[in-house]
């Protein structure tokens, strides 16, 4: 009751406040942050601006021709009909639109009427308009695009996208539930439970960003992680509960049992992770710190609820929970020809094919450990070749029309989608001096070779910051050196001494990013490893025990970025994901998958090393110890791959490039670590080292003895020797 009190409270309290959604300079670094302040402040206008791309389709069709005139005189006329336009400007205006060197291409450009945000909803009976005229001349093209068009027509396939993948992730996750466990009641327990941990953490989520506000993608990030986390916890802890009642004991000696060692290990896994999500607050940048706030807060809600609300219900539920309604009824229904294993529910869960594949690699250590870490090592190799860049249109896949039409403004008018920024602080900007300056500015800015048209100049109401676009030519390298420019040569020489003027934009955002990233990495990097270094060492007392889980986590990270350098760099998952390569990685998932995967992978690593010390510390050798305590985790560990790996799976259908590439690599990484690293590299390693494992330096005997045992339990653990000699 009192679970359910605290998710509704916090809804109700979330839901009164709102979640705060970050500013847009919130997301930014360097200069441009401060050009973004400046804005923020300027109380510009929210205008969306949209364009019309009129173009010869044969290239026979000029400005000058009567026809090409008819089309625009039309197109101008049929969107003013709408009375859902405003600042309509064509080619023959006094102030004429852009039109390109060779008089074949031309922009139509107008602002949508009321808020930007809502333009959206507003802007089809203007597509419409312009389908008409396009049907009207179809020796031209005649094809709209802008912020509102691209929300109504791309934003609206994206968030069907999201809707579709997080509908899809509750069904896989019960459904996988179900064949592990075989029983409904303990099937929905871990999904009730995660997905009330998520409902409360994004109610909490509501009230922190009033203080830090969040990227609009964080809650669909709390609701994968959520899942994932709260899922799992729930997995370990029914788990051992199930194999204690299993062994003949009590329901209340069970639960108790159940919280001393895998409530322990979830406890320790938990504060692990939070300490990697943490890491990303050490990025400076407004997108990484809400989403540190968001997964925080997830991974503390469904750890609280794994602690105290599971025993609470495992307790109240007691043996139901291992009720097989739905087994039972298929069985009888099909006379016993379909049925299913009890994979969690019995008294181990080893499984044939585990106790299969780690007899082997007990068998023989070092030709396991050496196949797997070669293994691990040749997937890592690409990762050096690993290239970044920001998201561009190119990253919409798909069938997307306007996709198209973006792509054909930029060609005939390069830069002008992306069009470098230039914020203007002055005492008053229209002030002759000013005005002059921006003149000189655009003169030598068009004389540097490196940008040109569109160039536009507007005004904010108390006349104190003038924006100022201009458009970038080329690509790449080419786009970012211009940029330099700007700033190095051309606003310095121009601007400087009538104002305060910094340069912002896509180009030069993307570029203040990767500087920031570039300072910060290092620093994320060190904060992540040490202090999940020092939480592994004080839980395990071994020096080796935490050395090695550092460097197996980074050998998962490594393998993971290999793959992604595969499929999305080099292209080889093209025909199956159905995708077209950008030839590189986009720049800001590289570290967040990186904090995230360092943290879902220590999920296993602790749960599994919990149970081996378990063993270890109740007399059991160390070889066998690692034998029982790998087996008899390998079914959990088996279906909460599952489950990670298929709701991640589900972000690769996605339309945004971005996107397909954070699930596929986080599905690759989790089964990547749950097979070749957990059940063949760690047992292989730990083999090898025999009593190493535990080692302590003298100097270390200080740190606290934590048990990951039931104290009060003295019951031994079989034996069972390993006769075959290392090696």
């Amino acid at each position: 009751m009192i679970w359910v009190a605290f998710v509704a409270v916090a809804t109700f309290a979330g839901n009164a406040v709102g979640t705060a959604k970050m500013k847009d300079y919130e997301n930014q670094n360097g200069d441009s942050r401060k050009a973004g302040q400046i804005l923020d402040g300027a109380h510009f206008k929210d205008v969306a601006g949209e364009v019309v791309l009129v173009q010869s389709k044969d290239g026979t069709l000029g400005v000058k021709d009567q026809r090409f005139r008819e089309a625009v005189t039309r197109l101008k006329d049929a969107v003013t009909a709408t009375g859902q336009v405003e600042n309509v400007r064509t080619p023959y205006d006094k102030e004429p639109s852009p039109i390109t060197p060779d008089q074949r291409t031309t922009l139509v450009q107008f602002d949508m009427k009321g808020e930007a945000s809502s333009a959206d909803q507003r802007v089809q009976p203007v597509l419409t308009a312009v389908a008409g005229v396009q049907q009207a001349y179809p020796e031209l093209r005649v094809e709209e695009a802008g912020g509102a068009s691209a929300g109504k027509l791309i934003g609206e396939a994206i968030d069907k996208d999201f809707v579709r993948a997080e509908q899809l992730s509750l069904p896989i996750t019960f459904g996988i539930l179900l064949a592990a466990f075989g029983a409904i009641l303990a099937a929905l327990v871990p999904l009730a439970l995660a997905m009330t941990a998520i409902i409360g953490a994004t109610g909490l989520l509501a009230l922190t960003s009033q203080l830090l506000h969040v990227d609009e993608a964080t809650p669909n990030l709390m609701l994968l992680i959520g899942l994932a986390v709260g899922v799992d916890y729930s997995l370990f802890y029914i788990r051992r509960e199930r194999e204690e009642r299993a062994k003949g004991r009590d329901k209340q000696r069970a639960i108790e049992i159940a919280a001393a060692t895998s409530g322990r290990a979830v406890l320790i896994s938990g504060i692990t992770v939070i300490v990697a999500m943490a890491g990303m607050f050490l990025t400076g940048n407004g997108t990484f710190m809400g989403f540190a706030e968001g997964t925080i807060l997830v991974v503390v809600t469904a750890m609280i609820g794994s602690l105290t609300v599971l025993p609470a219900l495992l307790s109240l539920i007691g043996d139901k929970i291992d009720a097989r309604l739905i087994h039972g009824t298929v069985r009888v229904l099909t006379r016993g020809r379909v049925t299913w294993a009890r994979k969690l529910g019995g008294r181990n869960g080893e499984g044939r094919f585990w106790n299969t594949v780690l007899t082997g690699v007990l068998r023989r250590p070092l030709v396991s450990a050496l196949i797997s870490g070669g293994l691990l090592l040749a997937l890592a190799v690409p990762a050096f070749t690993l290239r970044t860049g920001s998201q561009t249109i190119d990253d919409l896949q798909g069938d997307y029309a306007i996709a198209e039409t973006f792509k054909r403004i930029d060609q005939a008018f390069p830069g002008g989608n992306e069009p470098a920024v230039i914020v203007l602080k002055a005492a008053d900007v229209t002030a002759p001096a000013v005005t002059a300056a921006i003149d000189r500015f655009k003169q030598q800015a068009f004389a540097t070779g490196e940008a040109n048209e569109p160039f536009g100049v507007e005004v904010n109401p108390d006349k104190t910051v003038a924006r100022i676009s201009v458009g970038l030519k080329g690509e790449g390298e080419a786009v970012e050196h211009a940029v330099l420019t700007l700033r190095e040569q051309v606003v310095p020489a121009t601007l400087a001494g009538v104002g305060e003027a910094h340069v912002t934009g896509n180009a030069a955002g993307s570029m203040d990013f990767n500087d920031q990233l570039a300072r910060t990495i290092p620093l994320v990097f060190g904060f992540v490893l040490l202090l999940a270094f020092l939480l592994l060492l004080v839980s395990f007392r071994s020096l080796v025990v935490a050395v090695k889980a550092i460097v197996l986590n980074l050998l998962s990270v490594a393998a993971a970025y290999g793959v992604l350098v595969l499929v999305f760099q080099k292209g080889y998952g093209e025909g199956l994901l159905g995708f077209t390569s950008t030839g590189y990685i986009t720049d800001w998932l590289p570290l967040f998958l990186f904090v995230i995967l360092f943290g879902l992978s220590m999920d296993y690593h602790v749960f599994i090393l919990s149970r081996v010390r378990e063993a270890f510390d109740r007399g059991m050798r160390t070889e066998d110890a690692v034998a029982f305590g790998i087996k008899s985790t390998a079914g959990v560990v088996t279906s909460a791959a599952l489950i990670m790996v298929a709701v991640f799976g589900t972000f690769a259908t996605l339309s945004l490039l971005t996107f397909m590439q954070m699930g596929v690599g986080l599905a690759a990484a989790i089964l990547i670590d749950a097979t070749i690293v957990r059940a063949v590299l760690l047992p292989a390693t730990m083999r090898l080292l025999g009593d190493w494992n535990w080692y302590l330096p003298r100097w270390l005997h200080w740190l606290p003895q934590l048990s990951h045992g039931d104290d009060d339990d003295h019951e031994p653990l079989p034996r069972k020797d390993l006769p075959v000699p290392v090696g």
